[in-house]
């Protein structure tokens, strides 16, 4: 069991092969942590209505789904407030950290929420998950970081949705079979005990504890991914490797064996070759050393923290609107179904084309089945079919084959009530996971382009935390305008007024979509223009006489945007050799 447990938990860090792989381990314990989220998120939806109408406010039914709905928008609107703020915490401290505060904080507002007695505090407590959680856009980051081959974006970048539609299934079943257990479960939950003084306290508890048993995987197993911090002591992978009786594996990833370290030494104090000697404006070969290399790798970052490269490129905020405009489009119809399912069947004759309403008066149940047979498709969709249309179509082409088709969807929807009452399931099921299916092909493929776009590893995490900011902000308010679109629509008899109000909105993503192209990516080195723009190389086989173009040794470094200082400096320098 201690075997299969460092398997799973623990890589070969010192391998020199292991970027060149399929990063699977460290996603795999990244896919733990997140789907901890989804799970504590979605389980507040099956009891929020409830949970309003305990607090007696209102005794107004719309009122109490209006309640209800701040309850859930009140986690999107205080992530939209800090998203970008805590992806630009993640570029100082680490990403580990700031993933692990998020876990944190939602455990936090989870327990408050539980214990919340008033409409204000509930609100407070979701709130303060949504302020102390940025994770959506440093999970990205991390993605990002982790994946350094475009062969394996796609693979990798359709992990973390399909965590997040199986935490959608777990979360809701959680809270709809545990909230308020003196009702339903009165066998071993009693009158006058705690959960009866808290009815919504039991699903929160049970959350919390996934939320901590994330916690505790993320600190024990979860590796640093920031360029500059992931060579840095970690006491948490320390305390995972001696629990799984690892204890020598972080000296291959870290330190150098003392025979490696001989040799390097009486490398380099021996003297360097002809061609390698050096003059005032070149890299002094015998004095280079880990310290050096530090030193340079300093200069080099805090080249780039001075404004070397352009954080927000046009290129870059158009992708970022595209991800906004998405969520808001998406997240609409996710709220509009249900509403659209339940409605009453239609009482007056159709004027076509576009005057007619109803719906189909399904049960709460019937839905709920329906919905879960979405969840399971979307699971299987993210994981086998993404994948194979980007590596037909590519993301870009992908991207925008699928916004172009979309607003046809949006504009065929309400028509469905038009259909023959046999046919009418069969053409819910098919609109249902034709969204899915565009669904899970666009929103990967927006974050691999924009993954691709960033100009520098130094600022991926603040612009990733300004995309997620983005999209918080538009699920935050598309279900608002939505329905309130949605009720205009019913008092006039236009049951497709909403809908087609989000076709129009998507049809403006899908033209905005051929203003965005598809960038190469920084994910391994600079690009060969980049190179040559340089006064000349690190190392070079010819000795380079100092010129007037050429300034002082620290100018003359190429901007790089990462430097890996674990490795040996005699493979180093062989590899230079070679060259």
């Amino acid at each position: 069991m201690p075997d299969l447990l460092t398997r799973v938990f623990l890589r070969d860090s010192g391998s020199k092969d292991s970027e060149d792989k399929f990063p699977a381990r460290q996603l795999f314990i990244l896919a733990l942590c997140r789907l901890c989220e989804p799970i504590a998120f979605m389980s507040t939806f099956p009891y929020a209505y409830r949970m309003v109408e305990s607090f007696n406010i209102t005794q107004d039914e719309t009122q109490i789904s209006v309640y209800a709905g701040m309850l859930i928008t009140a986690f999107a609107f205080a992530e939209f407030s800090t998203g970008t703020l805590w992806g630009s915490i993640s570029d100082r401290i680490g990403r580990k950290p700031v993933l692990i505060m998020g876990l944190f904080g939602t455990a936090l507002s989870m327990i408050s929420f539980g214990f919340a007695r008033s409409l204000p505090t509930a609100i407070m407590a979701r709130a303060l998950g949504g302020l102390l959680n940025g994770n959506s856009g440093v999970l990205q980051t991390t993605v990002a970081e982790l994946v350094t081959k475009k062969e394996h974006q796609a693979k990798a970048y359709a992990v973390m949705p399909f965590i997040w539609s199986v935490g959608s299934i777990i979360g809701p079943a959680i809270g709809g079979a545990l909230a308020m257990p003196c009702g339903s479960h009165q066998s071993w939950c009693t009158k006058g005990n705690l959960f009866d003084t808290y009815p919504f306290l039991l699903p929160n508890l049970c959350c919390v504890l996934i939320l901590c048993a994330g916690m505790i995987f993320g600190i024990m197993f979860l590796e640093e991914t920031h360029s500059e911090k992931k060579h840095h002591r970690d006491l948490g992978l320390e305390l995972g490797r001696i629990l799984l009786g690892k204890t020598s594996s972080r000296a291959n990833a870290n330190t150098f064996s003392a025979s490696n370290f001989k040799e390097t030494s009486n490398f380099a104090d021996s003297a360097p070759p002809p061609g390698y000697r050096s003059t005032e404006s070149s890299p002094l070969l015998t004095s280079t050393s880990m310290d050096a290399l530090d030193s340079d790798l300093g200069m080099l970052q805090e080249k780039e923290k001075l404004g070397t490269t352009r954080k927000y490129s046009k290129h870059v905020v158009l992708i970022i609107l595209g991800y906004a405009i998405l969520a808001y489009h998406s997240v609409s119809f996710d709220a509009l179904m249900p509403t659209f399912l339940s409605e009453d069947r239609m009482q007056t004759p159709a004027i076509l084309p576009f005057k007619f309403s109803g719906g189909f008066g399904l049960s709460t149940q019937a839905i709920g089945y329906m919905l879960a047979v979405q969840g399971v498709y979307a699971m299987f969709a993210q994981m086998w079919l993404f994948p194979l249309v980007v590596r037909r179509l590519g993301n870009l082409r992908a991207y925008r084959l699928v916004l172009t088709i979309w607003p046809f969807l949006y504009l065929a929807v309400p028509y469905l009530v038009l259909l023959p009452e046999h046919l009418q399931k069969t053409g819910i099921y098919f609109c249902m996971m034709t969204k899915m299916t565009f669904h899970v092909i666009s929103f990967p493929s927006n974050a691999i382009l924009l993954a691709n776009a960033v100009p520098s590893r130094s600022v991926l995490g603040s612009i990733n935390g300004s995309a997620a900011s983005a999209a918080c902000f538009a699920r935050a308010f598309g279900p608002v305008v939505t329905g309130s679109i949605h009720s205009v629509g019913l008092k006039l008899g236009y049951n497709g007024l909403a809908w087609w109000a989000c076709g129009i909105v998507c049809a403006v993503g899908a033209l905005e979509s051929y203003w965005m192209e598809e960038g190469e990516g920084r994910l391994v080195r600079p690009s060969e223009q980049e190179e040559q723009n340089s006064c000349e190389p690190l190392l070079h086989a010819t000795a380079a006489e100092p010129t007037e173009d050429c300034t002082a040794r620290s100018d003359s470094i190429p901007l790089m945007d990462e430097l890996d200082l674990t490795k040996a400096l005699k493979q180093d320098l062989d590899i230079d050799f070679k060259h």
